[in-house]
């Protein structure tokens, strides 16, 4: 037993159980699955093709019968401008009108079971005159040709069709055709006697009228497939068992003179040659698939999956993680250099980002101090200012003693305390007095009923964790961040709820910003927020860098946005 074990460990057993079979069992299931689908493919071609050819020979079929009922036609006007009309007149028109007609053309008067006149002396137009109560002939209620059922001729025992038109003068002209010449003379082309594809005439009552080829059926299968359909005025295919082999049946009705007509053929004959040729193509292509098995491998190892990991690490680049680019990806030399270059220009990037780091951290402290000093001004002069002015309107009101005069200084009165509110909702946006005394999350919780009471948007504050205090510049920036994404909020997003969430954890502290608004497409890099005009987006984002935070934007048209911050805080930089 450990022998047996053993055989199948080594080097050769492995390749035969890992490469050698699976290929092999890949190769078989190619070339017999090639020729199950090209099996069906052919069927199906054969099938779409026989459809079209039938259905063109119906259109074929139908312009003769347009054409003898035409004939019929003028040869009733004739009837109808000349009393004395014989057939012999049509030979002055140029031209035989009456080669259509096999058996003949006839005028009639059923009245008197009498013929006026024939092209052709024959008994077939005796024996009509005899049985048209069980013939439909036109009469004096039709203004149209008139197609009779086929019969038989007892004398000629030829089976003929009968067209015919009522005149104005009370004469029915006939013509009486063979439906077998008809369709010798226009399917014999498309369909000659000795070809492998069978094609079937059928009348109203399924009699068989004509039937050509190689191969036909004899007496044709009274359940043959498509018959039922074509005479209820529907083409199509079918593919039936006859004699051990699969056949298609293409059937197309003729709507004129309700019959069918139906090809039979057995597809495999048609495709048998090309699909021996089929088989053996998947066992000559086993090398050159072998070759391309083993390229495909060391493409794959040593080129497409070292671009993918430098695809992602450009990725992650384009966000502002220039230590992603430095870690080896393998793959051939040129992919190797491609990420010396990269990196060297994330190194240079990297620089000229520190730099401009350096000078937007120098704009945004010299901003939030020009916004503390404006505070201070707005609070300790302007808005002690009009706090005086109240005062001394309040007490111009002790001495005005006219109702108009009350009135206004009511109304001045009610202006300056408008006046003072608004003064102390821009300097608490300006310097968030409750950020410095009382801390991020107090800060936050009174920036959102501000927000709902200026802009009437349902904003549900949350916190998460342990509250602590962090830096002062942190607060800050998180502070800042959390009211320009609310603004955005208010103008942009059409919403009506938001959530504004912080969550402290043991090392890390999230903020997060959502709402429920039109939402927007994301930019695919931060590269592309000042040219796409989402300036906010950028503020944000630098800001986030400053401290050393991650900011990440998810948003979808119709489905809202949500923006998170995430900042890793040791002990030592919380309070």
């Amino acid at each position: 037993m450990k022998n047996y074990f053993r055989a199948w460990s080594g080097f050769t057993a492995q390749l035969f159980l890992l490469t050698i079979l699976p290929l092999t069992l890949l190769l078989l299931a190619i070339a017999f699955g090639s020729v199950y689908l090209h099996q069906q493919d052919m069927r199906a071609l054969v099938g779409e093709r026989d459809e079209r050819a039938v259905r063109a020979a119906t259109v074929a079929v139908s312009s003769e019968l347009h054409h003898r009922a035409t004939t019929i036609s003028d040869i009733a006007a004739l009837v109808n401008a000349k009393k004395d009309f014989t057939f012999a007149d049509l030979a002055n028109k140029g031209e035989d009108i009456t080669i259509d007609f096999d058996g003949g053309l006839a005028l009639l008067d059923l009245n008197s079971k009498h013929i006026i006149a024939t092209s052709r002396p024959t008994g077939l137009w005796d024996w009509v005159l005899q049985n048209e109560s069980s013939l439909t002939l036109a009469s004096s209620s039709t203004s149209q040709p008139v197609f009779s059922s086929p019969f038989l001729d007892p004398n000629s025992k030829r089976t003929f069709v009968i067209l015919s038109m009522y005149s104005s003068n009370g004469v029915i002209v006939a013509g009486a055709f063979s439906p077998e010449t008809l369709a010798t003379e226009t399917l014999s082309a498309s369909y000659p006697a000795s070809a492998h594809i069978s094609i079937y005439l059928l009348d109203s009552s399924q009699k068989l009228l004509f039937q050509s080829g190689a191969h036909s059926l004899n007496p044709l299968p009274s359940n043959l497939a498509g018959v039922n359909e074509a005479l209820n005025a529907q083409n199509g295919i079918a593919y039936v068992q006859l004699d051990k082999t699969e056949h298609v049946v293409a059937y197309a009705p003729i709507p004129s003179v309700h019959w069918a007509l139906l090809s039979d053929e057995a597809w495999e004959t048609v495709v048998s040659p090309s699909l021996q040729v089929t088989q053996m193509a998947p066992l000559v292509l086993v090398p050159a698939f072998l070759l391309a098995l083993i390229a495909l491998w060391l493409g794959a190892r040593r080129i497409a999956q070292p671009l993918q990991k430098l695809e992602a690490k450009a990725a992650a680049l384009a966000w502002g993680n220039f230590d992603a680019i430095k870690e080896p990806v393998g793959g051939i030399s040129e992919v190797q250099h491609l990420q010396q270059e990269l990196a060297e220009m994330a190194r240079k990037v990297q620089i000229a980002q520190n730099g401009l780091h350096d000078y937007i951290g120098a704009i945004t402290t010299a901003q939030e101090e020009e916004r503390e000093r404006l505070a201070h001004e707005l609070h300790d002069d302007t808005i002690q200012a009009v706090i005086a002015l109240k005062q001394r309107v309040q007490l111009a009101q002790k001495s005005v003693k006219t109702q108009n005069g009350h009135q206004a200084l009511n109304e001045l009165e009610t202006l300056a305390e408008q006046t003072i509110e608004n003064l102390r909702r821009l300097t608490r946006a300006l310097r968030p007095i409750y950020l410095e005394d009382l801390g991020l999350v107090t800060a936050l919780e009174m920036l959102a009923r501000e927000m709902i009471q200026s802009n009437h948007i349902a904003i549900d504050f949350q916190k998460h964790g342990q509250e602590r205090r962090l830096p002062g510049e942190v607060e800050l920036v998180l502070y800042r961040i959390a009211q320009e994404a609310l603004n955005n909020v208010a103008r942009h997003a059409k919403a009506s709820s938001a959530v504004l969430q912080i969550t402290f954890g043991e090392d890390d502290v999230d903020l997060e910003i959502s709402d429920n608004g039109i939402g927007f497409q994301v930019p695919n890099s931060p590269t592309d927020f000042a040219p796409g005009g989402h300036f906010g987006l950028l503020g944000m984002k630098e800001r986030a860098e400053l401290i050393g935070a991650r900011l990440e934007v998810q948003s979808e048209a119709g489905k809202g946005t949500r923006l998170s911050v995430h900042m890793l805080v040791t002990p030592n930089e919380s309070k």
